[in-house]
């Protein structure tokens, strides 16, 4: 397994380098937000990051998920049916998650607490103004995942992503979009947190069952990452994400490269699988061309015959005309 490249540029954290956050391969930033007051907090001790988090807080509750011990911190499905998790959810203030995480610091074999994806500014107001965090003119969404020691089984991102170690270590392994046929992925719904995961444990790998995923390895690479830390993942990158440490702070922060009218692909491809699908083999191969002319193999040609005026979706599509056009889509899909 290869390890993922250090950016090879310079790296000024206030202002991050336009073409690193538009890469289209991961890379590791070390210590480029070693700086952050949270991170020196975090190298002195996690009381002092509990401490430093707590100055902010005030009250609002946030969402728990709690993993038994004998799931070794994986948050996955309960059984082979796939028809429900591991993990209970619980709505708790900060400081009991807190109080609990270093409460739990010298278990051996306690349960796992995992809140994931909540947005700082929400429950931290003004943490971003000290840790700062600038993407330029990206309208970025932050969040920060805090707990003990887990395992996040591997999955995409439709935005691109920064993911910044702000206290504990965190193991990251990811693989290339065109992985997906070696790793195994789960159904599309229901999913432990709403994209679909590998369904493969990466702490002990069925090779019987899953024999493609040595391959996926082949292809993967692996950073761990310490206080002040960060990795770039690009949009669609599958990742494995580890909490290695007692507590285990990330800050992260979510853009799309796309406006903000243009709809998640997800959503195209739910209405594939329930439109394209199960044609006769024929008509799929039909349709394989009719995409490929239109969307993966378009350019000016395509459509440069039609007025501009009478082009409709095969033109310039802005906000106006993406309502215009969800607002059909939505009425023929009304049987």
């Amino acid at each position: 397994m290869k390890s993922v490249p250090i950016w090879p540029g310079d790296v000024d954290p206030d202002v991050l380098p336009d073409e690193l956050l538009r890469a289209d391969r991961p890379y590791l930033l070390r210590g480029a937000f070693a700086h952050w007051p949270v991170v020196q907090a975090a190298r002195r001790s996690d009381r002092a990051v509990a401490d430093h988090m707590m100055g902010f807080y005030r009250g609002m509750q946030i969402g728990l998920f709690q993993i038994l011990p004998e799931a070794r911190g994986r948050a996955f499905y309960a059984d082979e049916s796939l028809s429900s998790f591991n993990f209970t959810r619980h709505v708790a203030t900060l400081d009991q998650v807190l109080m609990g995480l270093l409460g739990l610091a010298t278990a051996a074999d306690g349960p796992t607490l995992y809140v994931g994806s909540t947005t700082v500014e929400a429950v931290l107001p003004g943490f971003l103004d000290v840790n700062r965090l600038d993407l330029g003119e990206r309208e970025a969404l932050v969040s920060l995942w805090l707990g003990n020691r887990s395992r996040i089984a591997a999955h995409y991102d439709l935005p691109d992503n920064l993911a910044i170690v702000a206290a504990g270590r965190r193991r990251f392994t990811l693989f290339p979009p065109e992985q997906i046929g070696n790793l195994y992925m789960g159904p599309l719904d229901p999913t432990p947190a709403g994209q679909p995961v590998s369904l493969v444990d990466f702490l002990a790998p069925d090779f019987e069952r899953f024999p493609r995923f040595a391959r996926a390895l082949e292809a993967a690479e692996q950073a761990e990452l310490e206080p002040g830390d960060a990795v770039f993942i690009p949009s669609m990158w599958f990742h494995h994400v580890e909490g290695l440490e007692p507590i285990n702070l990330l800050i992260n922060a979510w853009w799309r490269q796309t406006p903000a009218h243009v709809d998640s692909p997800l959503n195209t491809l739910h209405l594939a699988l329930m439109t394209l699908r199960d044609l006769p083999k024929r008509e799929r191969q039909i349709w394989q061309h009719h995409f490929q002319h239109f969307i993966f193999g378009a350019d000016a040609s395509t459509w440069e015959h039609i007025p501009a005026e009478a082009r409709g979706l095969l033109g310039p599509i802005d906000e106006t005309l993406s309502r215009r056009a969800r607002a059909q889509l939505l009425s023929n899909l009304k049987r």
